[in-house]
């Protein structure tokens, strides 16, 4: 890690290379609350918000962003990408309100030749060309070297020569892009530290592309070689495999490397959600910094480690990203979990009802994959709430099948006080044919009076998943009394069968208590 920090300037382009994700346009009022978050709330150097000549909505988009940045003193960090060609692009951006041009220009012989069909000296004829147009019209440059990492692999002398005739030129930053995402941090490092050495004066950026999954790396490796400027998209949208995610290069800059950057990290969660929400591209849940899940121990034993002195935490603290630790609830989470979510929840239990959660959660993280902390009251209720002392009813199994056009139908076989029945019933849903056979099972075998359904309730815990768990609350009558009676199950015929045969064990006993009486 270097010990002397250094300042890295951020320029982030979600709002155009992260628009050049496939499927991704962001209307003009989502760009403009996109910039609004990247400048103001997480404190971002500079924003790329478009290219130049694409539509007339674009043109309103970067308009609205410079009449907002001007008014709150920003516009200086904004810009847009532009091309070398005469006037048209200057004239577009000029128009709009910006003050900011980002040339693309040819960084490699093979762009240069093929592509503009020119030599690097009519190339940089034109580029003299814009930049003296760009100076009447008071507008900044920076210049791509677009394809600079096959520029320096396959024709560096190109590089070289094409620097030597720009570097007096008034450019504030040479962008030195990766564009079609093909170095690793090695060669990175090297071909950097050969820009900065030869030359020292002039400010660079890195822009790095996602294809070999080694943008972060690649990222890292040119702050190493000396550059003081890297571009980065929220979320890492982009061409292709995108760019390098602003939150992870963050982290990484701050961590590993010791710099100073202008970011607001506590904000970097709330903004990635809302480009995830612009953009309908969702988050990866194990992505570093932002992912739903990479600050959620599932394994007990993590937990009970961070009881004991945090032994299962680095230096990525979530409450750095505006975010807490949470502690996972299905088959592994282990008394640990449970207990430190109860106490969040301010719920105290005794051992012994901890315990009896525990094997519930467990049961239950059997059928689904995981229990959320909403889930846990709903656990804890149905656990200690309507226990009973005694099991007089149990069920031996059951099978409901339904299919379309046809009424379903239950086969349900009950061990009553030691004794099995069963019996067979259609019924008109699925909890219904099991009620129709349970009740021939008391009005046929056992000759005695079912209970009735005065009222049925289903809930889910926030958070409306398919796979949430399901709360039946069901009020019964029987017998002059009034019971009520829930059942908790990730399945919902299969928490009203629970609370079903609560009753059915709460009436058993009462029954067993009024013979003996």
């Amino acid at each position: 890690m270097n010990t002397n920090p250094v300042k890295i300037e951020i320029m982030d382009t979600t709002l155009r290379d992260g628009e050049q994700t496939n499927g991704v346009s962001f209307m003009p009022h989502e760009k403009l609350m996109i910039a609004k978050a990247l400048l103001q709330d997480l404190n971002v150097d500079r924003i790329e918000v478009a290219s130049a000549r694409v539509s007339d909505g674009e043109w309103k988009a970067v308009r609205s962003i410079c009449q907002w940045a001007r008014q709150t003193g920003r516009l200086d960090r904004v810009e847009v990408l532009g091309f070398v060609d005469g006037h048209t692009s200057l004239d577009w951006i000029h128009s709009s309100g910006c003050r900011h041009i980002n040339l693309l220009c040819k960084g490699s012989e093979n762009h240069c030749t093929n592509q503009l069909k020119k030599t690097l000296e009519q190339h940089v004829a034109d580029i003299r060309q814009s930049l003296a147009y760009a100076r009447e019209l008071g507008i900044g440059v920076n210049v791509y070297l677009e394809d600079w990492s096959n520029g320096m692999k396959h024709s560096p002398d190109y590089v070289f020569a094409f620097m030597d005739a720009l570097k007096d030129e008034p450019i504030d930053r040479f962008m030195l892009p990766d564009t079609l995402g093909i170095l690793n941090p090695l060669d990175l490092l090297g071909y950097m530290r050969k820009m900065v050495k030869r030359y020292p004066g002039l400010r660079f950026d890195f822009h790095a592309h996602n294809d070999y999954d080694l943008a972060i790396s690649n990222v890292l490796a040119a702050v190493l070689g000396g550059c003081r400027g890297i571009h980065t998209s929220v979320n890492g949208l982009g061409e292709r495999a995108g760019n390098a995610p602003l939150a992870s290069v963050q982290a990484i800059l701050k961590d590993q490397f010791n710099a100073l950057t202008s970011i607001d990290e506590s904000r970097l969660n709330e903004v990635s959600r809302m480009v995830e929400s612009y953009s309908g591209i969702s988050i990866p849940p194990n992505r570093p910094i932002t992912g739903e899940n990479v600050f959620t121990q599932v394994a007990g034993v993590h937990a009970d480690g961070d009881n004991k002195a945090n032994l299962y935490c680095n230096d990525l603290l979530p409450e750095r990203f505006g975010r807490k630790r949470e502690y996972a609830l299905g088959k592994n989470s282990g008394k640990a979990n449970i207990l430190r979510n109860l106490e969040e929840l301010g719920l105290e239990l005794t051992p012994e009802q901890a315990r009896r959660v525990t094997d519930r959660i467990i049961e239950l993280g059997d059928k689904k994959e995981i229990v959320t902390q909403e889930d846990l009251p709903y656990i804890v209720s149905d656990v200690l709430k309507h226990d009973t002392p005694e099991e007089h009813v149990r069920l031996l199994s059951y099978v409901v099948t339904t299919a379309y056009g046809l009424k379903p139908m239950a086969s349900v076989k009950l061990e009553v006080n030691g004794q099995a029945y069963e019996e067979n019933a259609s019924g008109d849903g699925q909890f219904d044919a099991f009620m129709r056979a349970a009740r021939h099972i008391y009005k046929n075998k056992l000759s005695r009076p079912f209970p009735w359904l005065a009222n049925y309730s289903v809930s889910i815990p926030p958070g409306g998943r398919t796979d949430a768990l399901v709360q039946t609350v069901i009020t019964w009558n029987w017998n002059d009394k009034t019971y009520r009676t829930r059942g908790l199950d990730a399945d919902q015929t299969e928490a009203a069968i629970k609370a079903t045969v609560k009753l059915l064990n709460l009436i058993e006993t009462d029954f067993a208590d009024g013979e003996k009486k």
